[in-house]
């Protein structure tokens, strides 16, 4: 999002060299408080539907705000619809769709939440990232896979497998170890033959509102497990 034209060049050039794809442009888009100028934060939106473009991915990662200092995000349900439509308007002449990840505080932080903006904006531009660890650190949730991924399945197109130990503050857990329910996840992801990309979004050396780092070594060791449960439930990972 922050990069310049010829720094997105040469991004571009290393993923045609390598025969990669970019599976979403992972934008900050709806983290900042209601009340922060929205045209400019919409121009920010609009860059990013570039990216997509420039890098032929078909999703944009996005969220859903923050309230006013002092406020609950709850209670400004009108206000985050208005600005969910008016982005699938950006997007109604491109082949792109906006994914909302569940995250704390966010009007998204809840599956319900997740699900009401999909269904009241009505758009295919609009569909769920399911972020199990989310669930976890926020909501103080340890069985989602029951409670939360049978309100938002029917929306999911976009997983992250991140997980959680309950109480931990800044640090995630190998995928399987936390209360994330990582392996029960992917067991009900080989259920109904998901397709979709599994994003590695581990946190092992930090995490926290704004981000994460997990490191190659720590990186390496969470893909092999990831690799490990799916196999075990029948889920195959290419």
């Amino acid at each position: 999002m922050d990069l310049n034209k010829g720094e997105l060049a040469e991004v571009k050039k290393l993923i045609e060299d390598h025969g990669l794809k970019v599976s979403a442009i992972g934008s900050p888009i709806g983290k900042v408080r209601l009340d922060e100028p929205w045209q400019a934060h919409l121009d920010k939106f609009k860059h990013a539907v570039d990216l997509a473009v420039y890098f032929e991915t078909a999703f944009i990662r996005m969220f859903s705000y923050y309230a006013p200092e002092g406020k609950k995000i709850d209670d400004f349900r009108e206000q985050v619809m208005e600005r969910m439509a008016a982005k699938v308007e950006v997007l109604k002449d491109v082949d792109v769709t906006m994914v909302h990840e569940n995250e704390a505080n966010i009007y998204g932080h809840t599956a319900e939440h997740c699900v009401e903006m999909v269904e009241r904006i009505g758009s295919p531009k609009l569909r769920l990232v399911y972020d199990p660890a989310n669930f976890v650190w926020g909501e103080k949730i340890t069985n989602n896979v029951e409670v939360c991924w049978p309100v938002m399945k029917p929306y999911v197109v976009h997983v992250h497998i991140k997980d959680w130990k309950l109480g931990a503050k800044d640090v995630g857990s190998i995928p399987g170890e936390g209360d994330g329910q990582i392996k029960e996840l992917l067991a009900e992801l080989a259920a109904i033959d998901y397709e979709g990309c599994l994003t590695m979004e581990p946190h092992l050396e930090s995490g926290g509102q704004f981000g994460g780092s997990t490191g190659p070594e720590l990186f390496t060791r969470a893909i092999e497990a990831v690799r490990e449960l799916a196999a075990e439930v029948g889920l195959a990972c290419d």
